[in-house]
Parts: C-alpha cells; structure tokens; sequence
C-alpha cells in the first residue's frame, strides 16, 4: 500500500489514539535532573512532506531537549565540511555498548565506533568546532534556517545540569586526546557538546529540520548541503547505528533511519518522500522513547513506507 499525503493526517490521529490507550510509556531520563520532571506520558508527532507542508497531533509543537537527536545534524555539517576525512577519525560500526560506554575506546586506538555514541559525537564536534570556531552555534543556526523557527535556542538549564553531570563525557574526551584525537582543549570542546544537546525544538520544527536526508541533501532553500551519496550515507549510519544498542530492533520494528534522543524524541526519514518527529519522554531501558517507537512502527505498518 502507497499512501497518499493528504492521507498523513488520519494516519497520525489513528496513531495517537492507540498511544493514549498504552498503559505502559517508560521512565523519563534521570541522570539529566533537568530532564528527570518530564511527564512520560506526554505524546506529540509530526510529519514533514519535501515542500515542508507539516502535519502533527498531540504535543508536535512543545518544544523539548533534542539531546543526542543533534548528533544527526553536526555530522552532516562536519561531513559537508571535510568530506571523507571524518572517517578517519570516527567508524561507522554499530557499537553494541551502551552509548558512553569506555570500553570500546581503549581497544580501539581512540577512534570510536560510529557519530552517534558520545565519544564518536564528541570526535565530530571537534572537528566541526575547529573548522568553524562555534560547532553549536553553527548547528543552532543551520537548525533556525531549516526549520524556519527563528526562535530555536539553547536550553541553558539543561547545558548547566549536563555541565554538571558531565564526567563521563569528560573521561571520554580526555582519554581520545590522549590518542590525538580530538583537537581542541577538553572544556571548550564540553561546552560545545552540551550547548548542543541542549537546545530545544519541536516535533514540527525538527521534521522539518530533518528534511534535507530525505530529499538527498538539499536545504530547504534548495542549496545542497550534501551530496546524494553524503545522503545515503548519514541516512545509512543512521538505521545502524542511530538507536544506541537497540538498532537492530529498531531496524526491525521500524524500518527506517532514525535517531534517537534521551529528551523522548525520535527522528525518521523516508527518503525522497518524506521526514517524522515523535516525542514521549518515557524511555525504555536502551534510551529510546516507549511510546516514540511504537508510533513509528504503527506510521510504516499504516502507511507502508519503509525503506525496505
């Protein structure tokens, strides 16, 4: 079945139906205390066609922390910046650890599993904060132009409280400059990396920020910011690697790329038709939003959009 997108808004009221009927919706980040107050049980949804037309249901205009939901974006503008040298620095592997884990680290010589674990998101900040000299600001600005919401900002709340329970990010950052692989000083490079998880959008403003994986990496304003095969391959790290170690079931359950964040929130693309944000701050016990994967999987059961 091929639906049609005047069809997007009944599929996503159906969804929202059964979502408020889910007893169970996960607990909401606690190691974050500025995310730990979320109620669970809060649900918002949006979809995003290629021309920006934005259909939502529920809270899909209640701004939340983006959190790791970011990583997608800074990988996009370090590797529009300096092409396949980023490989060199960061893999594309699923890590199959927790996403801060430090094992992986030491066997490896540094060089973290993928972007989307912290130390490989740190890695990519980096590179994007020495290309540029203001890694979150350059995203926060590239967020603002295509989800044309001039009003998107940092949390500071949420930065303060990441700062604060932010060792193991720190232990990670230190131990990959001890191989050489991270450029500049440990705390500038920290304070990027909370400044850019913290920042807050919504379901609708991050569909359609989103919206330049599905249409092959061009920007809204119909500049490229990727190549097609830059694209695929954000899109195919994404599906991977993009739902910490729960991937595979994701994979599964949803068939599509996707990335997820400890906010509640969840990302997808249908390549070439269209882009999705659900948000539910309930998590299970991988990180990933309860409710926000259960209304993916019913959208590509209804709709018949997958990538496979």
């Amino acid at each position: 079945m091929t639906i049609m997108s005047s069809q997007f808004q009944p599929v996503l009221d159906s969804i929202l139906a059964e979502i408020e009927r889910t007893p169970g919706r996960g607990r909401s980040a606690d190691y974050i205390p500025a995310l730990a107050a979320c109620d669970p049980r809060r649900f918002g949804m949006a979809v995003a066609e290629l021309d920006g037309t934005v259909y939502g249901v529920g809270d899909w205009r209640q701004p939340f922390s983006a959190q790791s939901i970011t990583k997608v974006f800074t990988l996009a503008l370090d590797l529009a910046l300096e092409g396949d040298e980023l490989w060199e620095h960061v893999g594309r592997e699923p890590s199959g650890n927790p996403f801060n884990s430090l094992v992986q680290l030491e066997y490896e010589d540094g060089i973290p599993r993928n972007p989307f674990i912290n130390a490989g998101a740190l890695v990519v900040t980096d590179r994007l904060q020495t290309r540029t000299g203001d890694a979150a600001g350059e995203l926060l600005s590239f967020l603002r132009a295509e989800s044309g919401n001039p009003a998107l900002d940092f949390d500071q709340e949420v930065a303060a409280s990441e700062t604060a329970h932010g060792d193991r990010n720190a232990a990670l950052a230190h131990f990959m400059a001890s191989y050489g692989n991270i450029d500049n000083e440990v705390p500038a490079l920290l304070d990027q990396y909370f400044r850019q998880c913290s920042i807050a959008a919504s379901c609708a403003d991050l569909a359609l920020a989103t919206g330049f994986l599905a249409r092959h990496g061009i920007r809204a304003d119909g500049s490229r910011l990727l190549s097609r095969s830059q694209a695929k391959q954000v899109n195919a790290i994404m599906l991977t690697c993009g739902t910490y170690d729960a991937a595979g079931d994701f994979a599964y359950r949803v068939g599509l790329p996707g990335k997820s964040g400890v906010g509640g929130g969840i990302i997808a693309v249908v390549p070439g038709r269209c882009t999705l944000c659900v948000w539910s701050p309930g998590l299970d016990e991988r990180g990933n939003s309860v409710a926000g994967v259960a209304a993916l999987d019913r959208f590509t059961t209804l709709t018949g959009l997958s990538v496979f």
